[in-house]
């Protein structure tokens, strides 16, 4: 599974203050930050440090 395939969307999050990188097929992560471009590279670097981990359990990630 590669985590440059899902979807992904940066949003301003007015009660933190940031931007916030989301991605569709994983809805509990967040990634938070000043710049949009810091939100997003977060919360790809997070999918694929999940994926990896889920990969490593056996566990079957989540289609994109």
């Amino acid at each position: 599974m590669n985590a440059h395939h899902y979807t992904y969307r940066v949003i301003w999050s007015a009660e933190d203050g940031e931007y916030a990188g989301l991605c569709a097929e994983f809805p509990s992560l967040s990634w938070l930050e000043q710049t949009q471009e810091g939100a997003f590279a977060g919360i790809r670097r997070l999918v694929a440090d999940c994926i990896e981990d889920m990969q490593a359990n056996d566990d079957m990630p989540p289609e994109p």
